[in-house]
């Protein structure tokens, strides 16, 4: 383990059960994990081992039943949902396998909404949007609908918006799931790039192997247990 301090995203013996039928059932089961300053990380796992729960727990949208989460050193599970809301909004940055843009908002609008939503200087927003959409490849679709970009334009618009606050870190649930292969591939390598020149830590959660091998660190979840990914699960 690193030093918690120095990490922007940790968790410590971290637990989540659910109540079915009267009877608890454990998702995750005292997990650890730290993200360093600038780390890549991903988690793999079946479908229904906890990925996205353990990704959300983490960004603060749902409370372990055990456990603490720590966003720049501050544990998140004592703080008001509105104090969480706010350090959500200021450190932590979100891109899911569906865009979720806004469909009566231009792009460059989407894109600024994190930066609005602050209620600061509305141009100072939409021109970081500007820079970023350009930084992404879609200088010439600031102005398009979501309806008006292809798949592949609109997930590039969405790694926009999760970025345009310049997160410390970024939470991903398989952020390229829904697009082709060959897309999939062009939107990674952005959000890598993103990643060294911005300095942002990213951790995603994914069933592609492929691209998890990509990252600095990959763990992978079985029966509510968090361990480091041995050889034999890329083979």
């Amino acid at each position: 383990m690193s030093d918690q301090a120095t990490n922007v995203l940790g968790c410590t013996h971290l637990s989540k059960a659910f109540t079915e039928v009267r009877e608890p059932v454990t998702v995750l089961d005292d997990i650890n994990l730290d993200v360093a300053p600038g780390a890549k990380i991903a988690v793999i796992g079946a479908s229904g081992s906890g990925k996205s729960t353990l990704l959300h727990l983490l960004g603060g949208l749902d409370v372990p039943t055990k456990g603490e989460v720590r966003i720049g050193g501050r544990d998140m599970t004592t703080l008001s949902n509105s104090a969480r809301g706010k350090l959500r909004n200021e450190k932590l940055g979100f891109i899911y396998q569906f865009h979720h843009l806004l469909p009566e908002f231009t792009t460059v609008e989407n894109v600024a909404m994190p930066l609005l939503i602050r209620r600061g200087p509305p141009k100072k927003a939409l021109d970081a949007a500007r820079d970023l959409l350009r930084k992404v490849g879609l200088g010439d679709r600031l102005d398009h609908k979501p309806t008006e970009l292809s798949g592949g334009e609109r997930q590039r618009a969405a790694v926009a918006r999760a970025l345009v606050t310049r997160p410390a870190c970024i939470l991903a649930d398989e952020p390229t799931g829904n697009l082709d292969h060959r897309t999939a591939a062009s939107v990674f390598d952005m959000m890598l790039e993103l990643n060294e020149s911005l300095n942002t830590s990213l951790v995603m959660v994914t069933h592609d192997r492929e691209l998890a091998q990509r990252m600095d660190q990959v763990w992978t979840l079985e029966d509510g247990h968090l361990a480091a990914a041995e050889a034999s699960a890329f083979t």
